[in-house]
């Protein structure tokens, strides 16, 4: 986690090229022992979420209520299955990423969304506090147009509360889920086994609102 600070991204082009092996993973979830892959309920959706490190972003949204399950790896880049140390390196284009599944009878995309802006700092561009490099950037992914329509409005929100607070423009990526690929096995839930591990997670403090109303397809 710490370190490297590659800043700029690689082309498809000069990407390592990953590898096909797919990252063997615990049989469940070290907190609750539910799926890491699914198959998960019909009544739970997904997001990535990128925030930084991602063992504290894990835990923030595994203690969220209505969150069904959770699991961090690699998300937005080119390396086909690539390893912690490739992504380190800055040289597969992927930002460290938490899958959050959650249960939409219990919470919605807008309790998820609030709970990521308020979180961390996504005015970073490639960083997160003094963890630097582009596998710390800020993105959410989506995996449907009303998904990715709901994030774009609720950073137009959460902008209006940073630039009230003095802060910068929200630099997070925002867009459609490509493939994510699974981290190690010692890194899911890394902060439940290593209770006083490696954080790096910081608000800004810009807003404490715990609930965002957003469109919805007609």
């Amino acid at each position: 986690m710490f370190g490297r600070t590659k800043i700029e991204l690689p082309t498809p082009q000069t990407a390592l090229p990953g590898r096909e092996e797919l990252m063997p993973l615990p049989p469940g979830h070290f907190v609750h022992g539910r799926s890491l892959q699914g198959p998960f309920p019909a009544t739970c959706e997904q997001v990535l979420l990128g925030m930084g490190c991602f063992w504290g972003a894990e835990r923030m949204f595994w203690q969220l209520p209505g969150v069904y399950s959770t699991a961090v790896g690699y998300a937005g880049g080119y390396t086909v299955n690539p390893t912690y140390e490739e992504v380190c390196s800055g040289a597969t284009g992927h930002t460290e990423a938490v899958l959050v599944v959650y249960d939409t009878e219990l919470i919605g995309l807008a309790d998820v969304l609030a709970t990521f802006w308020q979180g961390h700092d996504p005015t970073q561009g490639m960083r997160q506090g003094n963890d630097m490099g582009t596998q710390y950037r800020s993105a959410v992914y989506a995996y449907s147009d009303e998904q990715l329509m709901q994030a774009k409005a609720s950073a137009a929100i959460f902008q209006d509360a940073l630039d009230a607070a003095g802060y910068g423009k929200i630099t997070s990526e925002l867009g459609m889920a490509t493939e994510f690929y699974y981290a190690e096995h010692y890194h899911q839930q890394y902060l439940a086994k290593v209770p006083n591990g490696y954080c790096g997670l910081g608000g800004t403090g810009a807003v404490s609102y715990t609930h965002l109303t957003l469109p919805t397809k007609a």
